[in-house]
């Protein structure tokens, strides 16, 4: 067994047995890869970004290049056909894990899709390419820290985000907080 992840290893103590302490990452330290597509506006021809993001402790919301991405509430997609939704300006996502295959895209999409420089490694062994295919993906180091402290405050302040009420909430429910202004 591992020692360091909580899994007991030989000691001197007098039980002959030592236990490690668990590795616990803060949830807004742990990255996830994703493939983001803009939906509003552009159906699915939208930008696109194959690059890492972090969730919200519940998993509901996902920041990405200065944004917070709430996920829709049930089986019900934005107007765009989109699965998550910003918090701030109310444009449809779409948000999915990275297909093996690398065709990330719709079907009746086009575009390049951008991949984040520091996401480049995880996505070729994740798809089991040595190298990208330029007509698909490009490289870019354009994508912006996320300031979640920020974000998490905006959708947890009185009469904006989710309501209290679990009667009152439906899949569109989320109050968009559009504020350009610091809070």
């Amino acid at each position: 067994m591992q020692a360091g992840l909580g899994w007991p290893s030989r000691g001197n103590d007098t039980h002959g047995v030592e236990f490690q302490p668990f590795y616990v990452a803060d949830f807004r330290t742990v990255k996830i890869l994703r493939y983001i597509e803009l939906k509003s506006g552009h159906s699915d021809n939208g930008p696109a970004w194959i690059a890492y993001v972090k969730q919200s402790k519940t998993g509901r919301t996902l920041y990405f290049n200065g944004r917070g991405l709430m996920k829709l509430k049930g089986q019900r997609r934005g107007e765009s056909g989109g699965n998550y939704i910003d918090m701030e300006t109310g444009e449809s996502f779409w948000v999915s894990g990275v297909k093996m295959n690398g065709e990330d895209r719709h079907w009746a999409g086009s575009g390049k899709v951008l991949i984040e420089a520091a996401a480049v490694a995880a996505y070729l062994e994740t798809i089991k390419s040595k190298t990208l295919d330029p007509s698909r993906c490009e490289v870019t180091h354009s994508i912006r820290e996320t300031d979640i402290e920020r974000l998490s405050r905006l959708a947890n302040s009185t009469g904006k985000g989710w309501p209290d009420d679990p009667e009152a909430q439906s899949p569109y429910s989320f109050v968009r907080n559009v504020t350009s202004s610091a809070e």
